[in-house]
């Protein structure tokens, strides 16, 4: 299951970053666009650039982004250690999706200085946060995680 967890964290990680490289493209290219494309009545294309965590939390760029790949860091280190174990196919997926997401958004943060936010879904005016598909991928995999333990998961994940 170590393997099948890697392969899909890599495949994130790349989706990721293609997704995140088109977007800055695209961006870059039409700046009249003013950074927001409607893509339909409750999905717009937008380019945000997130220093911090949720509402602004560790938003310092000194402290925040060094802060924030360390642990980063050790998440996935602490994941790829648990990865080794795991038995199950759904907690390896459940694992791989985290690590991806969290390795696209540290790289962001490494490379870019930020995190690249780009789905922005909406109802009416309000529109809740922007977001990745690294963070699609953590939010999918927190939530198989949440799964496998109400299945009775543990009993299956170590060896």
């Amino acid at each position: 299951m170590l393997m099948r967890g890697i392969w899909i964290a890599a495949a994130i990680v790349v989706l990721d970053q293609l997704a995140k490289s088109g977007i800055l493209s695209h961006f870059a290219s039409d700046p009249e666009s003013a950074r927001q494309v409607a893509v339909t009545g409750f999905f717009n294309l937008v380019l945000t650039m997130n220093r911090g965590i949720s509402f602004g939390f560790l938003n310092d760029p000194d402290i925040g982004e060094i802060i924030l790949v360390i642990l980063a860091a050790v998440i996935i280190v602490g994941l790829l250690i648990w990865l080794r174990r795991v038995k199950s196919g759904l907690l390896a997926l459940a694992i791989g999706l985290i690590v991806g997401g969290a390795t696209g958004n540290a790289i962001d943060r490494v490379v870019r200085g930020a995190v690249v936010d780009f789905l922005d879904f909406h109802v009416g005016q309000w529109h809740p946060f922007a977001f990745n598909l690294a963070d699609a991928a953590i939010s999918v995999g927190v939530a198989l995680l949440v799964l496998d333990g109400l299945r009775g998961g543990r009993d299956r994940a170590a060896g």
